[in-house]
């Protein structure tokens, strides 16, 4: 594997930038070209091709160095974060709520029985798969506005899983002072149930979000040329 980051340290050398936005640079861009290489090597090219393809991404360092300086300049670093994570996660975090709602207003209903234990610990079997169905193509739009801004592989996946957060709040730190103050909810307790809700509520929405932005982000519509030079 090559030294993507140690090969862009020395072809950015003498960047106008402050240390640590230097660094930042660096890492992002090592991480476009170390993905832009692993997707040759899965197309079956010789790594010493991948390596070629990959360099052919930057006709000139000087003026990518020189955009890179500009672009700096004319963008705060809290902008960029916001572009890359915030806007796409609260985005994400908003629609898997809205499709959740909407599913659970006009979308199919199971029947409950009356005498059914814990009814609002477990989502109901219609509602619960037809929400899944949802939340790869919602994970992929965030993939798709997080990689569009330039973030790499990390603010792609946090972007991404952010809407499982208030699930995974609820069921580390909800249930457990529920636990405490509900007798209801403590008589009715059991491991294997709360398993099984860390599943449903948790494991299964962040398996289908990243289905989606892992897919998206594979295909990449932004990388190339255009997403050396977004940085």
């Amino acid at each position: 594997m090559p030294d993507w980051r140690g090969l862009v340290r020395q072809r950015l050398t003498g960047i106008q930038l402050k240390e640590h936005e230097a660094a930042e640079v660096i890492e992002e861009l090592a991480d476009h070209l170390e993905d832009a290489y692993r997707s040759f090597l899965r197309k079956g090219l010789l790594e010493e091709e991948c390596v070629q393809e990959v360099l052919r991404e930057v006709s000139s360092w000087r003026d990518l160095r020189a955009e890179i300086e500009s672009s700096r300049k004319r963008e705060p670093a809290m902008n960029k974060r916001v572009s890359q994570f915030w806007f796409p996660a609260f985005l994400t975090l908003f629609l898997s709520q809205v499709a959740l709602m909407l599913i659970q207003e006009f979308g199919p209903r199971d029947y409950l029985s009356p005498a059914a234990s814990h009814p609002r610990m477990l989502p109901q079997n219609a509602v619960f798969a037809a929400w899944l169905v949802t939340l790869p193509l919602i994970g992929a739009l965030g993939a798709y506005l997080s990689g569009r801004a330039g973030g790499h592989a990390k603010s792609i996946f946090a972007a991404v899983t952010f809407p499982v957060l208030p699930f995974l709040a609820l069921v580390l730190i909800g249930l457990p002072l529920a636990l405490i103050f509900d007798d209801h909810v403590a008589r009715g307790f059991s491991i294997p149930l709360f398993f099984v809700a860390f599943s449903a509520w948790v494991v299964f929405p962040a398996m289908a979000l990243v289905a989606g932005g892992w897919h998206l982000f594979h295909l990449r519509p932004w990388s190339g040329r255009s997403q050396v030079s977004g940085i």
